[in-house]
């Protein structure tokens, strides 16, 4: 099937990849989920940027190549998971997202982190830009539902517009880096 079909665009090199990671408040104590890791471009930066890596890819021949790719790159803090994401368990212990996930599934992956028993402190979501900017907390667009429950968690913002040569196919939306951080995380403790 082609991965166009499925709303799927990978980012084209490892310099993007970091260059968008940098972006984020992700450090190398983090424990870090990514959802639907393709080969590896996004997977390999982040296992140099953080603790551990947990990619989760649904495809197994993707999930395969993914493995031979750490493995020629020798890298050894990344945990494959053959699985969909919605039926994935997501840590108990504390943990920060980064993916590029197929746009279709954008909502759907949105409400499961953050309707998770233990959510994620922060998560990162290159989106369609139209659906990125009705989950921001702004009087300059229309918030929908989803967004209005985000925003009840989490502060929002768009971290990075991205171009369309940035992908493999190029997709024919604007797209974007959306930060998502934990509102408990964000608030500075009450001094009285």
């Amino acid at each position: 099937m082609r991965k166009d079909i499925l709303s799927q665009h990978f980012l084209r090199s490892p310099r993007i990849a970091l260059m968008l990671i940098g972006h984020s408040n992700i450090k190398k104590r983090d424990l870090v989920v990514e959802i639907g890791a393709g080969s590896g471009v996004i997977t390999s930066a982040l296992a140099h940027r953080c603790r551990q890596v947990i990619a989760i890819e649904y495809d197994h021949e993707t999930a395969e190549k993914l493995r031979q790719n750490l493995k020629s790159r020798n890298i050894h803090n990344v945990q494959v998971v053959e699985r969909d994401f919605i039926s994935y368990d997501l840590p108990t212990e504390s943990y920060k997202v980064f993916a590029n996930p197929p746009f279709h599934l954008s909502s759907e992956i949105i409400r499961k982190l953050i309707r998770a028993g233990n959510p994620p402190d922060s998560f990162y979501l290159i989106l369609q830009k139209q659906f990125a900017l009705k989950l921001l907390n702004t009087e300059r667009h229309y918030t929908s539902q989803l967004g209005h429950e985000l925003i009840a968690k989490y502060q929002t913002k768009i971290r990075y517009p991205l171009r369309p040569t940035d992908f493999t196919p190029p997709p024919a939306v604007p797209t974007v880096l959306f930060e998502a951080k934990a509102i408990s995380l964000v608030r500075c403790p009450d001094i009285s």
